[in-house]
């Protein structure tokens, strides 16, 4: 048992007195605040239920009233959070405690103050208490989804508002790219009711984004002064954003560990619990706003390109010590990028005999953003220590090749004089990784029937097998899995975790076996769901001839339930295209391995149970999450397996009628990410074996030994 050890407020203190960074930009560059519509802000949940009752019963004028309501609704309520954090956070300043007894009570008194003040300004801006607009998970995550504007689109075609829809449907999908219905509406749009290319606005667009492309245009014209105009804009904007972001965090978080084997959290503990959960929000902050809607990887190191687009930008229009200062500013975040290394020295070549380059240091803006970050990763990491929870930073500044441009290096100059001050006029390439791969070794039991090779399903490291599962085991597993399964189980307690249409459910190897041995299912029903995801593993391991052993990563027994009355306009999907070990970028024809991808997991496997249901075909895409490779209808004893990486992006289409039933496995070659529960299974085997047996050792499955 792990003992919870707590640290001491104090561990947390520097980061609750940071100064306001000094952005870059003058005060007046922030968007305005929207004009308030008259009287108490409509919550935007109840609307948004509203505007979804009204389209499900035909009532599309009134569907389309309430979901824009409902949407204006939920940013005017961002906007008064961000707002009153930031108005409490100057009148409410934090001083740091001082020494001896009750020491403490000032800053308490001004944290008191400060909530005080948070909780008046909401009231009052609202029209009413905040608690009102406390909306579920569920909802929260369908508007960062932006699933309201596909009901929208919807409602506005009913109505013969082509543009309208258009419109509602590339919001949507910018942010749902893996949503093939959409994309092919879309399509549609354009060829049956003329809708051009510039009439598709993304209406969530975050202005950053929009200044920063404005930017590239101008610059790729050779526009440089304008370039540098809509960056520069582009940044300020970058860091109000920031401030929003960071702001927005100081909001209610989702407590999850507030006792511990019956033990609750005192004062301090809670106030670090909560501290911590805001802290890392805020430095996931960097992540959200270098991040396009949809996308789940930085944008090709979107802040640091900004610095590198300017530091030419500026050396073309002369203003070399501004150059200099920006190229600075990107080596903070890239210190080892030779190109910009060799830029440096050119630059301060460039500059007056008189003027020293090393009084010239990087951008002031992004020094401070650096310097902040580094800090928060500091106080997180020591935190993890002290709260014992665990935490890995990811590299927020991975780089994927950077900018491309002939412009990388100041082009005025010719070959030889870049040979001559060093600048480096080659181009970077995107990493590849190879490794040798094989498949068609033996299948290791009788009657199972060999279907389909990688070739045949149009992929690479795919095999499609039958009869891995005899009927009489598939009706069995199919019973037990009524006896075990939890709704939303893998995903918080979700009910529907992927689609607003089905019902998720699902029950890990460890419960089965658990409910077996009490005697909540048969124990031969539960035994049946560890021996042919074990027998699952060899088959996989065999197949494709591996020279290392396969381990569990994680196994769950799960079933899709289409919900009535929620099929005859479907357009989505059961389970969104994605990879199971890297980010999957259709827009960008990448697969980025980094956090929160499971990128240790190195193979995949789908065991079908039944078939008597519509729709929920397995799919196989190309990396655009849209072009169908393969699709396979599930049915008792079919196998799918596959490497999880970005070579084989799947999803499931939807489950229109009945209940679907899989076991999903995941498989890893690296021992040390192996399955915890599988473990702890191994070992529930054991025990009911020695039972069984009568003997006094446990004999634990050796291919499953580190």
């Amino acid at each position: 048992m792990r003992e919870r050890i707590w640290a001491p407020l104090p561990l947390l203190l520097p980061w609750l007195l940071l100064p306001p960074p000094l952005w870059g930009g003058p005060p007046d560059s922030r968007h305005p605040e929207r004009e308030p519509e008259p009287g108490p802000l409509q919550p935007f949940d109840l609307l948004y239920a509203s505007g979804v009752a009204a389209y499900y019963s035909g009532d599309y004028e009134l569907a389309v009233r309430d979901l824009e309501a409902a949407l204006r609704s939920h940013r005017r309520l961002r906007e008064i959070r961000a707002r009153c954090a930031r108005h409490c956070a100057a009148r409410r300043p934090l001083a740091p405690p001082g020494a001896g007894p009750g020491a403490e009570l000032p800053f308490f008194r001004a944290l008191l103050e400060r909530a005080r003040c948070y909780r008046s300004c909401q009231s009052q801006r609202l029209g009413g208490p905040a608690s009102r607009h406390r909306a579920s998970e569920d909802v929260r995550s369908d508007f960062q989804r932006r699933v309201p504007y596909n009901y929208l689109q919807r409602a506005y075609i009913k109505l013969n508002q082509m543009e309208k829809a258009a419109a509602a449907a590339h919001t949507f999908f910018m942010a749902n790219p893996e949503h093939m219905e959409m994309q092919q509406s879309i399509e549609n749009y354009r060829t049956m009711a003329g809708v051009e290319d510039l009439q598709l606005v993304d209406q969530e667009a975050r202005p950053h984004l929009e200044s920063y492309s404005a930017g590239v245009k101008h610059y790729e014209a050779d526009d440089f002064e304008l370039a540098i105009k809509y960056f520069e804009q582009a940044l300020r904007e970058y860091f109000n954003e920031d401030m929003e972001c960071r702001a927005l965090c100081e909001g209610p978080q989702r407590f999850e560990e507030y006792e511990y084997l019956g033990y609750k959290a005192g004062l301090y503990e809670a106030i670090a619990d909560h501290y911590v959960q805001v802290l890392v929000c805020q430095h996931e902050c960097v992540r959200e706003l270098a991040t396009r809607p949809g996308r789940l990887s930085p944008i090709e190191n979107f802040l640091p390109l900004h610095y590198d687009y300017l530091q030419f930008a500026y050396y073309r229009v002369g203003e070399y010590v501004k150059a200099l200062e920006c190229a600075k500013a990107y080596l903070l975040l890239h210190p080892d990028d030779e190109d910009v290394l060799d830029n440096v020295d050119y630059y301060e070549s460039l500059l007056d005999d008189s003027f020293d380059p090393a009084s010239v240091e990087a951008r002031e803006d992004l020094a401070m953003y650096v310097k902040r970050h580094k800090l928060e990763s500091e106080l997180i990491k020591s935190a993890a220590e002290g709260l014992g929870f665990s935490y890995s930073e990811p590299n927020y500044w991975i780089r994927y090749g950077g900018r491309q441009d002939e412009n990388r290096v100041p082009s005025g100059v010719n070959v030889e004089g870049a040979e001559v001050h060093g600048l480096s006029m080659g181009k970077k390439s995107l990493p590849k990784i190879g490794r040798d791969l094989r498949e068609g070794g033996p299948l290791l039991y009788e009657n199972i029937t060999f279907v389909y090779n990688s070739e045949q399903l149009n992929g690479t490291q795919r095999v499609l097998l039958d009869n891995v599962l005899s009927e009489e085991q598939c009706r069995e597993l199919h019973s037990v899995a009524s006896g075990i399964m939890l709704v939303g189980d893998g995903y918080r307690g979700k009910t529907s975790p992927h689609t607003p249409n089905e019902k998720f459910e699902g029950a890990t190897v460890l419960k089965a076996l658990k409910f077996g041995y009490e005697g909540r299912v048969p124990l031969k029903s539960a035994r049946l769901f560890y021996d042919i995801s074990e027998k699952a593993r060899k088959i996989v391991e065999s197949y494709f001839m591996l020279n290392s052993t396969l381990y569990f990563s994680y196994t769950h027994m799960v079933c899709r339930t289409a919900l009535s009355g929620q099929q005859d306009r479907r357009n989505d999907l059961s389970h969104p295209i994605h990879a199971d070990n890297c980010l999957l970028d259709p827009e960008a024809n990448e697969c980025w391995k980094e956090p929160p991808a499971y990128t240790f997991r190195d193979y995949s496997a789908l065991l079908y149970m039944n078939d008597d249901f519509e729709g929920g075909e397995f799919i196989f895409t190309e990396m655009d999450a849209k072009t169908v490779t393969a699709s396979i209808k599930p049915k008792c004893g079919r196998m799918i397996s596959f490497s999880s990486g970005g070579e084989n992006p799947h999803g499931v289409k939807a489950v229109t009628k009945g209940q679907r039933c899989a076991v999903a496995l995941w498989f890893t070659l690296d021992p040390l990410y192996r399955e915890l529960e599988r473990i702890q299974a191994d070992e529930v085997i054991a025990i009911l074996d020695q039972e069984q047996q009568g003997k006094h050792a446990m004999n634990i499955n050796p291919k499953d030994e580190l």
